[in-house]
């Protein structure tokens, strides 16, 4: 006779556990203290250079990135030189990147653009940015925060994960999870708290396997593996 077969329910989710105000600035100022100098990792030197690698980063390391901007900036360093390039020339030097020809088209949509809409200058505003090829709030915030310090919350994929397993936002949605993180930190902490979360899903939460052991917040992370 067959087997007869059981079936079983999967496990459910861990539901979110919103954190109160106070016990979200202690987590952050705690990270804070364990990443004191958290800051962009990618190299550039002025603000045209950050808002292209930033765009080249999407979906690769900051590493690969600094490997290949050098040779593309030297190659290209202006937004003008960016736009008038040979589009072949341009995604065999970003190729380490991965999607190399969908980001070449980008970095010189974003070059051309630009050109034409801002006199070959770096915007200084989320809205004037966000008209850019290749360019989202994300992006935004984080060329007017490193390079401007103008503060803003680069809700990247690792701001977005933490943000959910400490309490902090039950949005899916960037633009939602940036709004709740708004209202629990003070504006002028905002890029800074950005990078602080970001060095942390790096180096310590981890998407598949955080390392709850050596984090300092484990005590207070709704989210930890050792309650």
């Amino acid at each position: 006779m067959p087997r007869k077969v059981v079936k079983t329910k999967a496990k459910t989710a861990t539901k979110f556990k919103k954190v109160s105000r106070d016990r979200a600035q202690e987590m952050i100022d705690l990270l804070c203290k364990r990443y004191p100098d958290a800051e962009c990792e990618l190299t550039y030197k002025n603000d045209f250079e950050l808002l292209i690698s930033v765009i080249l980063s999407a979906q690769c390391t900051d590493v690969t990135v600094n490997k290949v901007t050098p040779k593309l900036f030297k190659r290209f360093p202006t937004a003008k030189a960016l736009a008038e390039a040979n589009l072949e020339e341009v995604q065999q030097l970003i190729r380490p990147t991965g999607f190399f020809n969908a980001k070449a088209r980008n970095i010189q949509a974003c070059a051309e653009g630009l050109i034409q809409k801002f006199g070959g200058k770096v915007p200084k505003t989320v809205e004037e940015l966000t008209t850019l090829a290749g360019v989202g709030r994300k992006t935004a915030n984080v060329v007017l925060g490193v390079a401007h310090q103008i503060p803003g919350w680069s809700v990247d994929t690792h701001v977005q994960r933490l943000s959910k397993r400490l309490g902090l936002s039950k949005e899916a949605d960037p633009l939602k999870i940036e709004k709740d993180l708004q209202k629990i930190f003070p504006a002028q902490d905002w890029s800074k708290l950005s990078i602080t979360l970001i060095w942390h899903g790096r180096r310590t939460c981890y998407a598949r396997k955080p390392d709850c052991a050596h984090c300092p917040i484990n005590h207070l992370c709704p989210a930890s593996l050792l309650h």
